[in-house]
């Protein structure tokens, strides 16, 4: 699936691996040596991340059930925690730069399917 926002169409990421399960929500990418340009990890649900035995930064957005971006952080480092973004339904991670301001709290994003 691809994520898009709403109002622009700009599309955030193209192609979207979902991690539903406990094992895979807590594994996230963790030990992957990098996260290619243009894709993105959604986890569900995901109010608040960590970032210990990652291996770069990355960009991510907290998504309420409605699709309202209720966090942001751009260039997150390995080895930090997030706060805790109460109302979040998931969180997408992505290549650190991929946001790189053009998303802010208050957008809308919409996940699309093939």
């Amino acid at each position: 699936m691809k994520c898009i926002v709403k109002d622009t169409g700009l599309v955030i990421a193209s192609e979207v691996e979902e991690a539903k399960t406990f094992k895979t929500r807590l594994l996230g990418l963790m030990f992957r040596p990098s996260l290619a340009k243009g894709k993105g990890l959604w986890l569900e649900p995901c109010p608040q991340i960590h970032m210990f035995f990652m291996r770069f930064a990355i960009d991510v957005i907290f998504v309420d059930h409605s699709g309202l971006i209720i966090g942001v952080l751009e260039n997150f480092k390995p080895w930090r925690v997030s706060p805790i973004f109460w109302g979040a339904r998931g969180t997408l991670e992505l290549p650190a730069g991929t946001l790189n301001g053009k998303v802010k709290k208050g957008d809308r994003v919409e996940f699309v399917r093939p």
